[in-house]
């Protein structure tokens, strides 16, 4: 069964690519028509691009892989925010910290100096400090928060990217393709896929277009999660099975040994009677 269907794309202006003039001819066999110099984006193949995605993604989401979420143009920050949030995946709707997968360690130490101001904070530390030195430490922890917040809970590189406009983010998309991070994303018009592992084509300025797009994929990557849930759940159950199944002989056997002793004592006195004097 589909994700999304043409309705959906069409009432969503999915469809919706750039003037001619704009035009990436890589783009090509995603383009339907031209109308008044717009170029208008092949719909049926935008829905079977969201099934293939979406079907990836929930895949890397059940094998408790992470996905990072990339758009830090206007029309996409809250939905990116908003929808990666629910499903507990990191993002970035800032500026992208340059380096930030090809050296990853580096912005790892900035998270954790960030950790450790709350840390600090947290225990007395700053209380000593002045007003000046307290703002200029709040500031900085701000500014951390601002840029790299979102990523805290990444402790190691993502398996995979989720790029809105891979024209804007093309740093971020040029540094997965260095570390053979797989990059899913929409792509418009004026956009080159030949970067990206799996294009979704479609319009990434409309902010109805991207949450039609992402609400698919995160539904498929929350069931990637659930059934992974449910597989551990079913795995500790057996597991548990197993330990009962063969706790069941050592019980047995410990049974055994303990009525062992016992029915000894009860011949020896037998066996040890002195025979009656004639």
């Amino acid at each position: 069964m589909s994700r999304t269907n043409f309705d959906q794309l069409l009432e969503a202006g999915c469809h919706f690519g750039h003037l001619r003039r704009k035009w990436n001819p890589a783009m090509a066999p995603y383009i339907f028509m031209e109308r008044n110099g717009i170029h208008i984006i092949d719909l049926h193949k935008t829905v079977a691009k969201i099934d293939e995605a979406a079907e990836a993604l929930k895949q890397i989401a059940k094998s408790g892989k992470k996905i990072l979420f990339v758009s830090t143009k206007k029309q996409a920050k809250d939905i990116i925010a908003e929808k990666a949030t629910s499903i507990g995946m990191p993002y970035v709707t800032e500026r992208w910290p340059g380096g930030m997968l090809t050296n990853f360690p580096t912005i790892r130490k900035a998270v954790k100096k960030m950790a450790n101001i709350d840390k600090l904070m947290a225990d007395g530390t700053f209380a000593n400090l002045s007003k000046r030195e307290l703002l200029q430490i709040t500031r900085q922890r701000a500014k951390l928060e601002k840029n790299l917040g979102s990523i805290a809970d990444l402790t190691r590189l993502p398996s995979a990217l989720f790029v809105v406009d891979v024209l804007k983010e093309n740093i971020a998309v040029r540094e997965a393709n260095r570390l053979g991070i797989p990059v899913f994303a929409m792509v418009d018009t004026n956009s080159d896929p030949n970067d990206i592992d799996f294009v979704i084509p479609a319009n990434d300025d409309a902010k109805d277009s991207i949450e039609v797009v992402l609400n698919a994929c995160c539904q498929a990557i929350a069931e990637g999660l659930e059934e992974r849930k449910a597989e551990k759940a079913d795995e500790k159950a057996a597991a548990e099975q197993a330990e009962e199944v063969a706790e069941k002989p050592r019980r047995t056997r410990r049974a055994r040994k303990e009525e062992a002793p016992a029915a000894a004592k009860e011949e020896a006195p037998a066996a040890t009677e002195a025979p009656e004097a004639e």
